[in-house]
């Protein structure tokens, strides 16, 4: 009776748009294989799954079936790699053949005999494969580390980034990495939880592949990604990145205060919608402005909490107190036309501003050549074994933030007049944004931006105190100098809005 053939066909990897071929390849040669050499196949295998480690699942299916058989088996595969590349398997099969279970085994390119010889070679075979899948993985491993100390981002490029082959690293991606930005600086600002932020990332474009919102734990491991200071971190170490960063490492650590301060647990027992809380605190006593409905939910009062103790404050209703915020923003509320007039002059002021600072500038060269000294003299040291590797990895790192902090400091030399226009350009964007503020009935909105021109935010005897904070405390002595003026104008008619006089430190 001749010997049944089971066919055995594996590729590497579990991805099915690689190394299909490889299976087919292996199919067709195999069954030329067993026509040309009149083999039976009784039943074929084919398997997606790295042979590094036991426990394909096909692969254990078809050891199940060859300790079933009645009768001995044959295995036919293309390489004894194929079968096996580790110790447990390899010595299955092994043990099959001296068990008789297995009573042949064929290769197209390999000779196989069941004798001690054979078994021997066999074994020969599978030790190879073994040495060659653990030292592709120790050379992976050390191609990645070179590449990392060359300051080439060693994967796939995060969010907000892309390969580029021609020069083997990242660069930034020209939306992407906008968006990326963006979704830091509004994290930054405390507004978001990890919930409302990943789906404000959907709706700027950006989802999973299946076309869903991120997930918390994806959308966090994005806010609290290095790489986009332009860090890499492998195995408890930090490179530097030869790319350019996404965003700073001041927002970046912004972003990460908020993330641990959101982290904190919190007891709630039902979520209500009282978008004003936060924002004050009573004059009083100190405690905080908490909110309640009254009137089966009709109205909402905001009251002290009375939590430091006794106070005697009164509760305020929701309407006087949208009432008195928006009457503070209105205070810093620029016109279209003003804003416009001021924007022309700020470009005027930029031409005339773009000028060069050599000693500062090669003061920063000088800083960072210091750097990278006592890098090299730190590596030397460790190499050396002057310092133990704990000491080498803090003080590595320090030098390499320092680095980071310094080409921070160059890039903003740079481009200081551009950053001086961006910053006013955005301080009058934020006046003329107070009118929209006005307009809507969004509450958020509105906190938000009273939480930006105001500290020191309190509810006294029904009377929001705050002190309006720089440089919007600008607009309010403009204001009220433009109503003095007027105001001593006996020929000038017109109704003046009423602005209260205030300093810096004054209270509204």
């Amino acid at each position: 009776m001749k010997t049944k053939y089971f066919l055995y066909a594996r590729k590497s990897t579990e991805d099915e748009e690689r190394q299909v071929m490889s299976i087919e390849a292996q199919i067709v040669e195999l069954n030329d294989f067993a026509e040309r050499e009149r083999l039976v196949i009784a039943e074929t295998f084919v398997e997606s799954k790295s042979a590094k480690k036991p426990g394909r699942p096909i692969f254990n299916e078809m050891m199940a079936k060859v300790y079933e058989s009645r009768e001995p088996v044959g295995i036919l595969a293309w390489h004894p790699d194929r079968l096996a590349r580790n110790s447990v398997d390899g010595g299955q099969i092994i043990y099959l053949i001296d068990i008789k279970r297995v009573a042949d085994l064929k290769f197209p390119t390999f000779w196989f005999e069941p004798t001690p010889q054979g078994l021997f070679m066999l074994q020969v075979a599978f030790g190879q494969s073994k040495y060659y899948s653990d030292n592709l993985s120790q050379n992976v491993k050390r191609g990645l580390r070179q590449k990392i100390r060359r300051g080439e981002y060693p994967t796939k490029a995060p969010l907000g980034y892309m390969n580029d082959a021609n020069i083997r690293n990242i660069v930034p991606h020209p939306t992407n990495a906008r968006i990326v930005k963006k979704l830091f600086k509004e994290y930054a600002t405390g507004r978001h939880s990890l919930e409302t932020a990943r789906h404000l990332l959907f709706e700027w474009g950006i989802g999973s592949r299946s076309g869903i919102p991120y997930g918390k734990a994806a959308l966090n491991h994005i806010l609290r990604n290095e790489a986009y200071i332009g860090l890499i971190g492998l195995n408890g170490e930090v490179f530097e990145g030869k790319y350019k960063p996404i965003i700073g490492r001041k927002l970046f650590e912004e972003v990460q205060r908020v993330l641990v301060e959101q982290g904190r647990p919190r007891n709630r027992k039902n979520s209500h919608n009282f978008p004003l809380t936060g924002l004050l605190r009573c004059g009083e006593c100190g405690g905080a402005i908490t909110a309640q409905y009254a009137k089966k939910r009709k109205y909402i009062y905001y009251r002290c909490s009375k939590r430091m103790g006794y106070c005697s404050q009164a509760y305020t209703s929701n309407n006087m107190l949208v009432e008195q915020l928006r009457a503070l923003v209105y205070k810093v509320a620029l016109s279209d036309e003003l804003t416009e007039i001021l924007l022309a002059e700020l470009e005027r002021e930029k031409r005339e501003d773009e000028v060069s600072r050599r000693s500062f500038s090669q003061n920063l060269k000088k800083q960072l050549s210091e750097n990278e000294t006592k890098m090299d003299k730190l590596v030397n040291s460790f190499l050396d074994g002057d310092i133990e590797r704990p000491t080498y990895l803090k003080k590595k790192d320090q030098i390499l933030r320092d680095r980071v902090e310094l080409n921070e400091q160059k890039a903003s030399f740079e481009k200081k007049g551009a950053l001086w226009f961006e910053l006013t350009r955005d301080f009058l964007e934020t006046t003329r944004e107070a009118t929209s503020v006005l307009e809507s009935e969004n509450l958020v909105a509105l906190r938000a931006f009273v939480k930006k021109i105001g500290s020191n935010r309190l509810l006294l005897d029904k009377n929001v105190l705050l002190d309006i904070v720089p440089p919007f405390d600008i607009i309010l002595n403009y204001k009220c100098l433009a109503q003095g003026a007027g105001s001593r104008n006996k020929k000038d008619n017109s109704p003046k809005r009423q602005v209260v006089q205030l300093s810096r430190d004054d209270r509204i």
